[in-house]
């Protein structure tokens, strides 16, 4: 059997070629089956694929192709059919390969063995073949090689950073890594405390002497594990600071004591990698280099301070440690006495010190209870130099006195200092401001006072301690954000000689305005003020907000503008709104104030009202004077209502439909509320003008009035003509009647004319006639007296001229002859209507006659 290079598919159509030839033509082969399943192997060890499962038979028949993973389509490795076995001449990329009961071994694994295998079987089964193909995922894993160690300083500072990488050439992942560290000096091999040590990278950060030593790494993964080579890490260091050493050895508070012609050595160590150069100095000036430092039968102007001065000559650092030592001498001065809290703060520790001189001073403590005779009970000890006392608060009064007593032989009379406990009266005071333009809120708890002082310390809502216990006075800052708001904190204290401590708290919180009131109202033209305060903050959190206006349109109120005025004071602002006009200077202010913590707002509502409306104004009276340059102007107010003046504007009236009248002017404006006329003056004759008048109340005008043109100016030769006409009627009058009256009383006379004068009313008549002169005196009446044409008589003529388009038309007088006390008065004209329609005034003349 021969196994070309050619590419075969995973599942091709060759097996099934071989079924007639392996069952005679008389079996069908099965479903095909499929299967996946995963192996791992080792590059360099052997790996076995089955094409089935390990307990059933062998295959018949058997492919097995390979596909290496993103590589392209799967190439032929072995094909075999019970003892003959067909290798592909490439095959020796993935190793060593057989092929044996349809297995295929692979002997030598290699790396690019790492990919899909397919096998294709047929498998025969009693009346049937079984088709089966498998597809094994092969992983191919590489031991670890071993590893190595690079540091990235052979030598570091004591400080500085420092890492270690643990590198290897191959292996498959997931690495696993472990560090192991051995001391300069030998000793075991442990992993790093503290530093974890379980990646590729161990960084020492900060490095410090304890890191100096050998390092090396174990790499493993799934197949094996090896470990580097150790690598040394040299850390250099120092110096610490020094430590002194006095001999003879005779310690005492702050310093150390030697007698007189004594021979002291002083010894000094500073620890430091390369070893310390060391340095004496004796107040300040040097006497000595090296370790140690011998000086032979001190004398007592060699007291003083002893300074050790280390030096690292490869870091250029240094370091330096003193000390007193002290030239035994009486003690200058005297002792002094303090009382501090301690146990808790719930007793009291009594200081002495006095230090100096030799032998030490003696020092010990006398309670109230001892008297002169100095009882033993009131001896509370004695130790040298200082001496302290812990006295029970719950146990001790309050002011009861101490004194500590001390001796010396220097000093025959002895020394004393004293103290007395009290607890000041009172409680703490409280108070929160802003620091640093609002950035941060300060709280600060003062009860001054009391020996020992009052302990204070801060405390929030909850319980938990802020800050750390301080006497007299306790401070915490906190950054002022949002989240401050509303939170409680509460100053705690404590007094040895107090059983219960007291407290005080802060509340933090925005600002609290308060207005005047919510809502103003003013007149136009008036004064308004807007006032809003600051309340003052609880327990004292007064934060320090300012507060500020602003107008209905957010916009901020600041000194200098001319509507607002401005009046304020520590917690006050107050805006006075100036000559207020409506409806604009209308709405809502708002006051504000910020703080640390937040933002209060409060809305004040302004509302500009109107003077109430004067009354409406009509025109009574309007007419041009003769030379029609000037107008008297007479009106009448109609209704209720306050004024305080009135104003007269006028335009040009309408020539012709296409023209627009012109904007309305002030005529007149400076006009009191109690006149009832005016004259205008500076017209134009060849104008005809428009005119209205407005009550003013304040800056509230009423309606204006109806629009008016002026009347023309009277006729002057009217009495004249009046006169005439009046004379005439008399005369005319008397000497009808005498005709009457003689035609009536002769009818025979003048029939005719009797006739004519005196004849029977028609059925028409609405009065009866009670003579027959009656009877036709009504008749001529219901003829009409008016004059025939060509009358010889000579009238007296009368002009009114009134424009066309009045609401009322002219009414001209009757030409029938009437009694001198029946004549009515011709009424002058006051004024013209306003134009009605477009079209120009036409003068209309009426003509009144009389007939002597």
């Amino acid at each position: 059997m021969e196994l070309g290079r050619a590419a075969a598919p995973w599942r091709g159509p060759w097996i099934l070629c071989l079924l007639p030839a392996l069952a005679g033509g008389q079996l069908v082969a099965s479903e095909a089956a499929y299967e996946e399943r995963t192996v791992t192997g080792v590059r360099g060890r052997a790996v076995e694929l089955s094409c089935g499962p390990v307990a059933a038979a062998p295959p018949a028949v058997v492919f097995w192709s390979f596909a290496a993973r993103g590589e392209g389509p799967p190439r032929a490795v072995a094909v075999g059919s019970g003892s003959e076995v067909a290798v592909a001449p490439g095959a020796g990329t993935l190793g060593r390969v057989t092929l044996r009961n349809g297995t295929l071994e692979l002997r030598e694994l290699r790396a690019g063995a790492r990919g899909r295998f397919l096998c294709q079987g047929l498998f025969p089964e009693p009346g049937r073949l079984r088709v089966a193909y498998a597809a094994v995922l092969l992983r191919v894993l590489v031991p670890v090689s071993k590893p190595f160690v690079r540091p990235t300083a052979a030598a570091a500072a004591e400080g500085t950073a420092v890492a270690l990488t643990c590198a290897v050439r191959e292996g498959t992942e997931p690495l696993s890594f472990s560090w192991h560290h051995r001391e300069p000096r030998g000793g075991p091999s442990v992993p790093p405390a503290g530093l974890g040590g379980s990646g590729a990278e161990l960084r020492l950060t900060p490095a410090n002497r304890s890191h100096a030593g050998w390092y090396a790494c174990t790499v493993g993964n799934e197949v094996n594990n090896r470990t580097s080579e150790p690598v040394y890490l040299d850390v250099v260091y120092g110096p610490d600071e020094p430590a002194i050493s006095v001999e003879p050895f005779s310690p005492e508070q702050g310093g150390f004591s030697a007698g007189e012609r004594e021979d002291v050595v002083l010894s000094c160590l500073a620890p430091s990698n390369p070893p310390s150069r060391y340095v004496w100095l004796h107040n300040g000036s040097q006497v000595h280099t090296g370790q140690t430092y011998v000086i032979a039968a001190i004398a007592r102007a060699q007291a003083g301070t002893y300074t050790c001065l280390a030096e690292n000559t490869h870091l250029q650092t240094r370091t330096q440690a003193t000390i007193v030592l002290t030239v035994y001498y009486p003690p200058a001065g005297s002792p002094g006495c303090s009382a501090l809290a301690t146990g808790d703060l719930r007793d009291v520790a009594l200081r002495c010190r006095w230090l100096g001189g030799f032998p030490p001073a003696r020092l010990r403590w006398v309670g109230p209870q001892e008297e002169e005779e100095e009882e033993e009970e009131g001896v509370m000890g004695m130790s040298f130099s200082m001496a302290t006392s812990i006295q029970p608060g719950a146990t001790t009064k309050n002011g009861s006195s101490f004194s500590c007593r001390a001796s010396h032989p220097a000093l025959p009379q002895g020394a004393a200092c004293g103290t007395t406990l009290w607890v000041p009266p009172g409680s703490p005071s409280c108070v929160a401001a802003a620091t640093k333009g609002d950035e941060y809120v300060m709280l600060r708890c003062r009860w001054e006072g009391g020996t020992p002082p009052v302990t204070l310390w801060w405390r929030d809502g909850g319980g938990q301690a802020l800050g750390d216990p301080a006497p007299s006075a306790a401070v915490l800052v906190l950054g002022a954000d949002g989240s401050l708001r509303g939170r409680e904190f509460i100053c705690a204290t404590a007094h040895p000689l107090r059983a219960t401590g007291t407290k005080c708290r802060l509340r933090l919180d925005v600002p609290e305005l308060e207005a005047e009131r919510s809502e103003v109202a003013v007149l136009e033209g008036g004064e308004a003020r807007l006032a809003c305060r600051r309340r003052g903050g609880g327990g004292g959190a007064d934060l320090g907000a300012a507060v500020v206006w602003y107008d209905p349109k957010e916009r901020e109120v600041t000194p200098g503008v001319a509507k607002y005025r401005l009046d304020w004071g520590e917690a006050w602002l107050n805006l006075t709104v100036r000559d207020a006009e409506w409806p604009g200077d209308s709405g809502t202010y708002r006051c504000a104030a910020a703080n640390a913590v937040g933002t209060a707002s409060l809305p004040v509502r302004l509302r500009v009202d109107r003077y109430p409306a004067p009354p409406n104004v009509t025109i009574s009276k309007l007419r041009y004077t003769r030379a029609r340059t000037e107008v008297r102007l007479e009106w009448r107010t109609q209704g209720a209502g306050n004024l305080t003046g009135f104003v007269v504007q006028r335009r040009e009236a309408k020539k012709t439909p296409r023209r627009v009248p012109g904007p309305w002017e002030t005529a007149a404006g400076d006009i009191e509320p109690h006149s009832r006329d005016r004259r205008l003056g500076g017209l134009d004759p060849a104008v005809l003008y428009a005119f209205r008048v407005l009550a003013v109340n304040h800056r509230t005008a009423g309606h204006p009035s109806e629009v008016q043109t002026p009347a023309e100016p009277p006729f002057e030769a009217y009495p004249a003509v009046m006169g005439a006409a009046v004379a005439g009627m008399l005369v005319a009058t008397a000497a009808s009647l005498l005709a009457v009256y003689w035609v009536a009383r002769h009818r025979d006379a003048l029939p005719r004319l009797h006739d004519l004068l005196f004849r029977t009313a028609g059925p028409g008549a609405q009065e009866p006639i009670g003579t027959p002169e009656d009877a036709e005196t009504a008749a001529s009446g219901e003829e009409g007296a008016a004059p025939a044409p060509g009358d010889s008589a000579t009238p007296a003529q009368q002009q009114v001229t009134a424009p066309v388009g009045a609401s009322h038309p002219p009414r001209c007088p009757s030409t029938q002859p009437v009694s001198p006390g029946a004549l009515p008065p011709l009424a002058e004209p006051l004024s013209a209507p306003p134009d009605a329609t477009d079209d120009p005034p036409v003068n209309v003349t009426i003509t009144v006659t009389a007939t002597p």
